[in-house]
């Protein structure tokens, strides 16, 4: 039986629901749908919403149809993905941290997977499998080499996280430089405008890939919410709930990377939306910490909504998704600061 908002599901087994998070995840799913449809249907020919319903349901007409599935549908689900995958791992690095400043973007992981992606375009040739397996060796490089450095007996501090993460990505800015310097110049031009951070041209083989490691990623992410909120209470007091509290860091930090060099791979480093996502969540919310689902929620209607921005915000000019979400960003980070040394937490 369903007594307030807990559900009774057997004898000495409740579930609790909490009703302001349930309902801002159906509102960022509604939100989230209606910019989906919008990028199906604006364009440099318009296409109306029926229509776009139409040729999903494959009832348009064959040039409506191709215009929506095979050159619009695959950027519009990219940008969904990668928003998921960010929003997802933003909130858990800034549970572990306890700290909303703990982004994969700003701790390094994001530009660690960058430049193992350019080291592969620029040092070895590579492209394709290649440069994804470049990002992904250079993110869990990057995360092992963090972890290592924060460590410390008894445990490691969601500061010296941070600390060691914005340390460690420094150096990642300073080789990304070096390996444009050292690239012959057609290599440099296609880096640079990888680094920016574009849904421009991605096909279904992109979209494939994506989905495929969100299927595998997406499932630890669910019981993660539990181990989560335990951490968040300290050490010992997760410990004391049976958590192994290192190992379950560890595993957490390596999900957090993956998602973030997933989305490297698919799209290029796309700054900010890993941070500002779970915190828009978690106000929108209004829960102790960052919420999974709503972060995810939160971080699609971001990619999305940046993604539109940039197609038609000026008229001759084309702007990267990158570009938008960083302009947003950085307002939000200046906010943030601000916020936060107001209150003393930095």
């Amino acid at each position: 039986m369903v007594a307030g908002h807990v559900i009774r599901l057997g004898p000495g087994v409740a579930l609790r629901i909490r009703r302001r998070p349930i309902a801002t995840a159906t509102v960022l799913a509604i939100t989230a749908s209606v910019l989906f449809v919008a990028a199906l249907s604006t364009g440099d020919f318009a296409i109306a919403p029926v229509d776009v319903l139409k040729a999903l349901a494959g009832s348009g007409d064959a040039g409506t149809t191709f215009i929506v599935r095979d050159l619009r549908l695959p950027r519009a689900t990219c940008a969904v993905a990668v928003g998921i995958a960010l929003g997802i791992s933003g909130a858990v690095f800034q549970s572990l941290t306890r700290n909303p400043l703990g982004s994969p973007d700003l701790i390094g992981f994001e530009r660690g997977a960058s430049v193992g992606a350019l080291i592969v375009i620029t040092v070895l040739g590579g492209s394709g499998a290649a440069v994804s397996a470049g990002a992904l060796g250079g993110g869990a490089v990057t995360a092992l080499a963090v972890y290592g450095l924060a460590f410390r007996r008894g445990g490691t501090s969601g500061y010296r996280l941070i600390l060691v993460g914005i340390a460690i990505g420094l150096l990642m800015v300073s080789l990304t430089d070096y390996l444009l310097a050292r690239a012959r110049i057609e290599e440099a031009q296609e880096a640079t405008r990888w680094l920016l951070g574009s849904l421009n041209g991605r096909g279904w083989e992109d979209v494939t890939v994506l989905l495929l490691a969100l299927a595998l990623l997406l499932p630890a992410a669910i019981p993660a919410g539990r181990t989560l909120r335990a951490l968040e209470l300290g050490d010992e007091t997760a410990h004391a709930l049976g958590v192994r509290v290192e190992l379950a860091r560890l595993s957490l930090i390596g999900l957090g990377v993956a998602l973030v060099a997933v989305s490297v791979v698919a799209v290029g480093p796309v700054a900010f939306v890993a941070l500002t996502a779970p915190q828009i969540a978690r106000r929108l919310a209004r829960t102790p910490g960052p919420p999974l689902l709503c972060s995810a929620l939160t971080g699609a209607v971001i990619m999305l909504a940046a993604d539109l921005g940039g197609q038609h915000l000026l008229a001759s000019t084309d702007l990267s998704v990158g570009v938008m979400t960083g302009a947003f960003g950085g307002l939000y980070l200046a906010w943030l600061l601000t916020t936060e040394w107001r209150a003393g937490r930095a």
